[in-house]
């Protein structure tokens, strides 16, 4: 057999990635989102696999083609018709449809829009015959003069004559400026007769946003996330409500409820299916600061224990959710990590822990809500993306499926059954049954894989202050033990963590005979309060001497030459590799991407830094003590120290980084003369490098080799 070529940077347009799920009520369908490359703009299509008996893989069928991209499959409840969103990835004016699909064959059928612009979430009544749905809607937050209506395209009008600015949140990266709300809309739906049904109907209204949909049981309410407090702008706080979408407009039946809140946040509210309970993702402390991890939450569904949500998991100190990067999984969309219902009684969510993220089960009392057992459901090197339930059906028990990597490969659809039993330790332990073992059901997210050589990932555990530093190690497959030029890998956050799945930048490094070092220092997440608290307010302290540590033990393993040593990072690991080049000369050559150089303006430039900078401890200009605790975390207070070749990367739309913040370096070190390159990337955000431009994408993984070539292997 010939050897696998290397994955090469030219090779990003070959990646695929199932990156979407839902599964039917009964148990019987998946369907998925298959996203590819083409001409240089990302495509999804919608794939339906039949979830059938025994181990044979299924062949997925394709439900949609063309030059469209489709997101977020909603499957009816009986199982016949899918609801996805599709929008034109050709041209991003055109407003996003919600359209209708039946899964075995038929008429695609786009729903009549209404008076709003393009459709965000979408969610199935329990009864199939109507779809909730969020969009943006008028009138306009802050433009001033004649402008273009929600769902009219900008072709249509002039830019607008102003923006009277009231409020710090009108801007969030990814999205520019937030010149309107998303509100919730129903629309009726009559599948069967083969018609696209009414008009939507505008069901909330307000000076606020709604996220995070969920159908109550009884068919007439809305669940949803909305931060309706005094100054969200300021003191920003998410708690759940409800609407009855039935009510007369105008009634107080049809004023939004509160049913749940938690003293710092919450969202994502899912209800069980006897209608008694709410769930959602939160945090009961006021005002967090960055080391307290999400937990589960359960309040009555009626609004009676609202403000006394009952925490599900005391004492889990990890966050719910993936907190772990790996863009294997796309980063183009959010999962869906829960909370699901199993059954009255059984919630089921992801969870992250050292590096990986698995779905895990609690299981509460029906009486007082209080949790009585929690298990991990699936075990392994994987990294969790989205979640789907089908829920149990008399004596059919739950079907969990997941979109999951496993180690280096990329994404795949996955189920498990969870069998009857009365505890989720019993049903985790029910499920290592052969028949109840967690079976791959695709092929279609990895095999892009199998054309290039294979990279080997190993995991060290690296001697550090605060205690042993989980490090993984990626290097070209079979390179052995010998040293070889290296560069470590400061990962984003802080409260990101690197795991067994690598990002393609590592993967393409190590392709191109590089070890990748990839240290989880203190600040990752998915280690626990005491790992992360060290560092709040402590940016370039014990994290800068964790990486130090990391590259210590690897030289000491004998995998890593010294003097071909080089550092790159991205967001947080930008802050740092811009700290570390001013504060050591031990590397020979640094990328650093859409970092922080100054964070006295990034407090206020940063689209969400007042509220970042709070919850980490960084500091705050309104006093002298404040400014100073700014400038002693800022690359650039050290920046006439640096003279490791420095490769500046920006996303030049960046909002949470914002270019203006690193030109500073950058012009700082020209009048110095030291080597310096910034490349700016146009209309690129926060995560370009995993979900831009497929040729700028190219183009930044080129510069990255050409550059660590040049400097650590003349």
């Amino acid at each position: 057999m010939a050897a696998r070529p290397p994955l090469t940077p030219a090779d990003i347009r070959r990646q695929v990635v199932v990156e979407e799920l839902d599964v039917s009520a009964d148990g019987l369908t998946a369907v998925v989102v298959r996203r590819t490359i083409r001409r240089d703009r990302y495509v999804g299509h919608l794939l339906a696999i039949r979830l059938e008996a025994g181990r044979r893989v299924p062949r997925p069928r394709a439900l949609t083609s063309g030059r469209v991209r489709d997101t977020r499959p909603r499957i009816s409840p009986d199982g016949r018709t899918v609801a996805f969103v599709r929008s034109d990835p050709a041209d991003d004016d055109v407003p996003s449809a919600l359209t209708l699909l039946p899964i075995d064959g038929g008429t695609l059928r786009p729903l009549r829009p209404g008076a709003h612009g393009g459709v965000a979430e979408i969610a199935w009544s329990p009864d199939g015959r109507r779809l909730a749905f969020t969009a943006e809607v008028d009138p306009p937050r802050f433009l001033v003069g004649p402008v273009p209506k929600a769902g009219m395209t900008a072709r249509n009008a002039d830019s607008p004559r102003a923006r009277r600015i009231t409020r710090t949140d009108w801007r969030w990266d990814e999205e520019g400026h937030r010149d309107r709300w998303t509100h919730l809309f129903v629309v009726d739906v009559e599948v069967a007769a083969g018609k696209t049904g009414s008009r939507p109907r505008q069901v909330t209204a307000g000076d606020w946003g709604v996220t995070d949909i969920a159908w109550q049981p009884d068919g007439r309410t809305v669940g949803f996330s909305a931060d309706r407090g005094p100054e969200p702008d300021l003191i920003p706080r998410t708690t759940i409500w409800a609407v009855d979408v039935d009510a007369d407009p105008g009634s107080n039946a049809a004023e939004p409820r509160e049913i749940l809140a938690a003293g710092g946040w919450a969202n994502h509210p899912a209800f069980s299916p006897d209608g008694r309970w709410v769930a959602a993702i939160g945090i009961t402390e006021p005002e967090p600061l960055d080391d307290l991890s999400p937990t589960l939450l359960v309040a009555r569904a009626d609004g009676s224990t609202a403000v006394d949500p009952t925490d599900l998991a005391p004492g889990l100190d990890r966050p719910i959710g993936n907190w772990v990067d790996s863009d294997l999984t796309g980063w183009m969309v959010s999962g869906r990590h829960g909370p699901w219902w199993a059954d009255d009684t059984t919630v089921i969510a992801t969870v992250s822990d050292r590096g990986r993220s698995h779905p895990h089960a609690v299981v509460i009392d029906s009486v007082t809500g209080t949790p009585v057992d929690r298990s991990r459901l699936i075990d392994g090197d994987i990294v969790t993306h989205t979640l789907a339930v089908a829920p149990r059906r008399g004596d059919v028990p739950p079907l969990l499926a997941y979109l999951a990597t496993d180690g280096a490969r990329a994404v795949e659809l996955h189920t498990v059954t969870v069998p009857r039993g009365t505890t989720a330790a019993s049903a985790a332990a029910a499920a290592t049954a052969a028949t109840d073992r967690p079976r791959r059901r695709t092929t279609v997210g990895s095999a892009w894989q199998d054309r290039f050589a294979p990279i080997e990932m190993r995991l060290v555990q690296a001697p550090g202050a605060g205690g042993p530093i989980d490090t993984w190690i990626a290097a070209p497959a079979g390179a052995g033990d010998a040293p070889l030029p290296t560069v470590v890998d400061v990962h984003g956050g802080p409260l990101g963590a690197w795991a067994p799945s690598p990002h393609v930048e590592v993967v393409l490094l190590a392709s191109a005979g590089y070890r990748v070092v990839l240290p989880n220092i203190r600040g990752s997440a998915t280690y626990g309060r005491d790992w992360i608290r060290p560092q709040l307010g402590d940016w370039g302290g014990v994290d800068a001497a964790d990486v130090h540590s990391a590259v210590d033990h690897v030289i000491a393993l004998g995998l890593a030459d010294p003097e071909r040593l080089g550092v790159m990072g991205l967001s947080y690991g930008g802050f740092m590799v811009n700290w570390l080049v001013g504060t050591t000369d031990r590397f020979k050559a640094a990328v650093s991407e859409n970092g922080v150089t100054n964070q006295i303006s990034d407090w206020a430039n940063s689209d969400s830094g007042p509220e970042y900078d709070r919850a980490s401890l960084l500091g705050d200009p309104f006093s002298p003590e404040g400014i100073e605790k700014l400038w002693r975390q800022s690359p650039l207070r050290n920046v006439a120290a640096v003279r490791t070749p420095l490769l500046m990367l920006q996303a030049e739309a960046d909002l949470r980084c914002p270019a203006h913040d690193n030109e500073q370096f950058f012009i700082a070190l020209r009048h110095l003369r030291r080597t310096v390159e910034f490349v700016l990337y146009p209309d690129e955000s926060h995560v370009y490098a995993s979900s831009g431009r497929p040729d700028r994408r190219i183009d930044r993984n080129e510069r990255i080799l050409a550059w660590f070539d040049r400097h650590l292997r003349p």
